[in-house]
């Protein structure tokens, strides 16, 4: 038996288990001479730990025992209802499924009072930690790695002589796809590159262990899978043929992460982010599992980095809501339009393109990921039939945007509602012990582990493990731990629908940063939010306090109608002057309309900025001495525009 660890994988592909069980078995590297040594030396002290720790075990009530396993079985058997089942025949199997559960609820409670003393004991851990990364990393997988040469075998042999690290790691889910030694490569490496992640149960080391059993291939030695244009679009990928692991792509059922950046210099990147100041609050907390879930980006450390700054100049008040379930995922709403999907290099970098050309559901839930990782946030595919989604950890739990519900999601192999009890469960450090432990001891007997793979999540399993699963319902419900609402849900997810929630908050703004000012030379430069109307946020017109200093202005793409914005302008002199302004966009040919008086309005064109502060190209118009009244607006639909001033210079 080996354990498929609780992964993330590539987004988008959704593929059963079994073909990637059998693509690892047909995928396995012949062993040579000293790699048929080293496995026969692991399986004998697998094989070893596993009577040791099967000995020393408790006996198990004959009676509760198998009343467990009977409830298991019938629970094994349920159906599930589908689309086309009657309402009255749904309400049915719904009814018999709650009713199944609590009896197996009830009949593992039983249990696990009678084992709290072995789950709650550290007296095997040791044993059992060396048996869960055997058992999973498989005596053939292992001897695979160590064959390559001594600097392997010694990876695996530090690996081993380590047990703290051991537990961390399988704490946190263990290695992808069981590649304990090519892990061990990745965080080697690391640890060599920085001195800080050397600094053990820091936030610096725990990034470091997260991102090499994460992702355990060094760059020289993968080659990346392309992504599907049907997958990029969300629709639901052909299954994959099997390919050697040296050669990339598939294996076991780890799929590789599609990004050319290695790990080293991905770790390193974050490290300076933090260290900048640039990432989330909390991203200085994240435990190890979570950390897995920050660095294995598509996208590079530019358009990372990009990501950052752009959202601090161009959406600030994406990266200040109070509002944690779209923090930074809210861009997505707000900037990439539902449209089709389609492509131009010119437009910059892979992101800058994608949020400038916007796309459906795919490229959306891409980006969303993105947006949450950019900033430290740990973000997951979250895919459901032929739409792509994404989730994210907050505060208060991990949370869907763009997509159904949990019960409609997952993520490769892993069911939604698997991953979303899993995450639960881990916030109860004492309980999850205990969940781990009857894994570890369902190892050590050998046993059929439970299925986490979608329309199977649940079912099967031996016995410990499911008493392992039943642990974390127990916990998960008696602490009534609730679910999040969904951000948005498929309503947002394919379209650009509005939800109600648009309307910016109301800022109050100092007459300071509103004073319109002429200089010694004439030119008056007037702060955007000097405007006298509106006075107040709308869905369109949004008053945000900039990241650095000051106010801005956001023209919104979304809201009910267009909105016009207005300035009284005291001008010296009868003249003709230049008007620019200073302004931040994420798309190209973005014009807005600007009326000068009673004229007729005309167009002004913004630069495309990539998100960043630049001067438009001016416009000449003719002002008069005294006040006049210059208004702006822009044709629907429109594309966003951040504005940090106007100026307006007398033209020689």
């Amino acid at each position: 038996m080996k354990r498929l660890i609780h992964i993330a994988i590539l987004p988008l592909l959704a593929i059963a288990i079994a073909p990637y069980a059998d693509a690892k078995e047909s995928n396995k590297i012949p062993l040579t001479a000293r790699g048929l040594e080293l496995e026969k030396k692991f399986t004998k002290e697998l094989e070893s730990l596993r009577a040791e720790v099967v000995a020393a075990l408790p006996p198990v009530n004959d009676a509760k025992k198998a009343r467990f396993l009977e409830i298991r079985a019938k629970w094994n058997g349920l159906a599930s209802p589908n689309k086309e089942t009657p309402a009255a025949e749904r309400k049915a199997m719904e009814d018999l499924q709650e009713k199944t559960q609590t009896q197996a609820m009830e009949a593992a409670g039983a249990l696990l009072t009678d084992l709290t003393p072995v789950l709650s004991s550290n007296a095997l851990d040791s044993k059992l930690i060396r048996i869960a990364i055997l058992n999973h990393g498989t005596p053939h997988g292992l001897a695979e790695f160590a064959q390559q040469g001594p600097d392997e075998e010694k990876l695996l042999e530090k690996l081993f002589a380590d047990e703290p690290l051991m537990r961390q790691i399988l704490e946190a889910g263990g290695a992808n796809g069981g590649e304990y030694g090519e892990a061990m490569q990745v965080y080697a490496a690391i640890l060599k590159a920085s001195e800080r992640a050397r600094e053990v149960g820091s936030i610096f080391q725990r990034l470091a262990l997260g991102t090499s059993i994460h992702m355990p291939w060094l760059q020289e030695e993968t080659k990346f899978v392309e992504r599907d244009a049907a997958v990029e679009a969300g629709a639901e990928a052909p299954t994959l043929p099997p390919v050697d692991k040296k050669k990339g792509g598939v294996y076991g059922i780890v799929y590789v992460t599609q990004t050319s950046v290695a790990q080293v210099p991905r770790y390193l990147h974050y490290e300076k982010a933090f260290l900048d100041g640039e990432l989330d609050p909390a991203f200085k907390d994240m435990t190890t599992w979570e950390c897995r879930f920050i660095t294995d980006s598509e996208y590079s450390n530019e358009d990372l980095a990009w990501t950052r700054k752009m959202m601090r100049i161009y959406r600030p008040d994406h990266i200040t809501t109070e509002d944690t379930k779209w923090r930074y995922v809210r861009l997505i709403k707000s900037d990439v339009p539902y449209c089709t999907t389609t492509h131009d290099p010119s437009l910059g970098t892979k992101a800058q393109m994608e949020i400038a050309l916007g796309g459906i559901c795919g490229r959306r839930a891409f980006l969303g990921r993105l947006t949450s990782r950019a900033f430290g946030i740990p973000s997951r595919a979250s895919t459901q039939t032929a739409h792509g989604a994404m989730c994210h950890w907050s505060p208060k739990g991990w949370v869907i945007c763009l997509g159904a519900w949990w019960s409609s999601a997952y993520c490769g192999p892993q069911d939604g509602l698997d991953f979303l009890l899993d995450s639960q469960a881990r916030e109860f450090e004492a309980d999850y012990q205990q969940v781990l432990r009857a894994q570890w001891i369902g190892d050590a007997c050998d046993e059929e582990d439970v299925k986490i793979a979608r329309g199977q999540f649940s079912k099967g399993g031996g016995f410990w493990d499911s008493l392992a699963l039943l642990k974390k319902q127990i916990v998960v419900k008696q602490a009534e731990v609730k679910a999040l609402e969904l951000a948005g849900g498929m309503k947002l997810g394919e379209s650009d629908e509005l939800l109600g929630d648009e309307q910016g908050e109301d800022i109050e703004i100092p007459d300071a940063d509103k004073e319109i000012k002429i200089s010694d030379t004439g030119t008056i430069t007037v702060p955007a939010v000097a405007c006298y109307s509106p006075r107040k946020s709308s869905d369109r017109i949004l008053f945000l306090k900039s990241w650095d200093k000051g106010y801005q202005l956001h023209y919104s793409r979304l809201g009910q109608r267009p909105e016009l914005f207005k300035y009284n302008i005291e001008v010296p002199t009868d003249g003709e002057y230049e008007l620019t302004s200073m302004a931040a966009t994420v798309s190209p040919n973005i014009e807005v309309l600007v009326r000068v008086n009673r004229d007729e309005p005309v167009s002004f064109a913004m630069p495309y900025t990539h998100g960043l502060w630049d001067t438009s190209k001016p416009l000449k118009m003719k002002l008069t001495q005294g006040r006049n009244v210059i208004s702006v607006t822009a044709r629907t639909p429109n594309r966003g525009v951040s504005i940090k001033n106007w100026q307006l210079k007398p033209v020689k």
